[in-house]
């Protein structure tokens, strides 16, 4: 039996403004071609299939070519819901859609019901978590005070094991969405820490064969059957510079076989880009950032007129800025840096902070005077 383990799609996210979903097909449509050249018999998707409860027209059009695409190339589909994703929702036509061999997985009363697959060694029982917020999974569960991730999946896998042990001799595989105590956080994920307790410690998944996780977006292996596929693209600039992957999972007779990564494309690069606008502008080192989506630091003493604008010349994709030259604080609180100051001494220093400690000239200095009694004799006639 051979899976695809993905998880985290977030289809319909955007980068600082930009939208992805071109992005986002590219990359999902190839994994049909994954599953046509390797194979693949399921392709599990660890939750947080959309980036929102209520995705847009365009995003649930996405998902349906996804899918589409992939039961085209051979593949059964099982899918869950993350805490980013609505599990009503992602429901709707749970029950046709499994006629087509897409199942979704998206009730806390039906994450005991296995998908089950077979091949020459028998079976394989692959099990959905849905994302399971505490407070609301604990009735349903039967459990009164435990308000924990760790409670709430622990009882979920409790409730998976004794399924399981009605089936002798199946091997097992889990969806779960958590946060699995020794994986490393990107700056993309939203937090889902409730009471301050939100990470699961990995015995809670003891006793299957092998646990598909999502939730953080770096790929990483927690064991060799405890493992985070991570987003498929990257969705914020800290993750600049990471290969993103699948995990190609085979079990045979035994259980888990063996487990290796499948690169995924990225139709578009993130950069982050330090300097003088001039000097991004004019440097030929940053010519392979002219079609990546951009990041800009600029170090420019006094900060520059229409900075954004000026770098789309040159970086149609970039979508972010920030201006990290200028003056320097001298350590003192604002009220102290205020203390016995006047008014145009104030605005001076202002004038000074914006231009990167270039203050204002005697003209300026007269006009902002003018400006200042202008607005204290309309403040005396009021």
């Amino acid at each position: 039996m051979r899976l695809l383990h993905t998880s985290d799609w977030h289809i319909g996210r955007s980068l600082h403004g930009a939208d992805l979903l071109a992005e986002q097909e590219a990359v999902l449509s190839g994994l049909a071609e994954v599953v046509a050249a390797e194979r693949v018999d399921a392709v599990l998707v660890a939750g947080d299939v959309y980036d929102r409860a209520v995705p847009s027209a365009d995003a649930t059009a996405v998902l349906d070519r996804v899918l589409t695409r992939l039961r085209g190339a051979g593949a059964t589909v099982v899918l869950t819901p993350g805490n980013h994703d609505s599990a009503r929702r992602l429901n709707f036509a749970a029950g046709l859609l499994a006629v087509s061999g897409v199942h979704v997985r998206a009730t806390v009363a039906g994450l005991d019901e296995p998908v089950l697959l077979s091949d020459a060694h028998g079976d394989v029982a692959l099990y959905g978590l849905p994302y399971l917020e505490p407070e609301i999974a604990r009735h349903e569960l039967g459990l009164l005070d435990a308000r924990s991730h760790e409670a709430v999946l622990r009882a979920a896998m409790d409730r998976v094991r004794a399924d399981l042990f009605l089936r002798p001799g199946t091997r097992s595989v889990v969806l779960a969405h958590a946060f699995v105590g020794g994986g490393l956080a990107s700056e993309s994920e939203r937090d889902i820490c409730v009471g301050g307790v939100d990470i699961v410690p990995a015995s809670v998944f003891d006793g299957v064969d092998y646990v598909a996780l999502g939730h953080l977006h770096r790929p990483q292996s927690l064991s060799d059957r405890l493992r985070y596929s991570g987003s498929p693209l990257p969705y914020s600039f800290g993750e600049a510079g990471q290969d993103k992957q699948a995990w190609l999972v085979d079990l045979d007779g035994g259980g888990l076989a063996g487990v290796r990564e499948v690169p995924l494309p990225l139709p578009r690069a993130l950069t982050v880009l330090t300097g003088t606008l001039e000097e991004l502008l004019a440097d030929p080192a940053h010519a392979a950032a002219e079609e990546a989506f951009v990041s800009a630091r600029l170090t420019d003493d006094v900060r520059p007129s229409d900075p954004m604008r000026r770098l789309r010349t040159r970086f149609p994709h970039c979508v972010h800025l920030e201006w990290s030259g200028g003056g320097t604080s001298d350590g003192r609180s604002y009220q102290e840096r205020l203390r016995g100051r006047g008014d145009l001494d104030v605005a001076g220093e202002f004038v000074a902070h914006v231009r990167g400690g270039v203050g204002a000239s005697a003209p300026e200095r007269d006009l902002l005077g003018r400006a200042l009694g202008a607005a204290a004799r309309e403040e005396l006639c009021r």
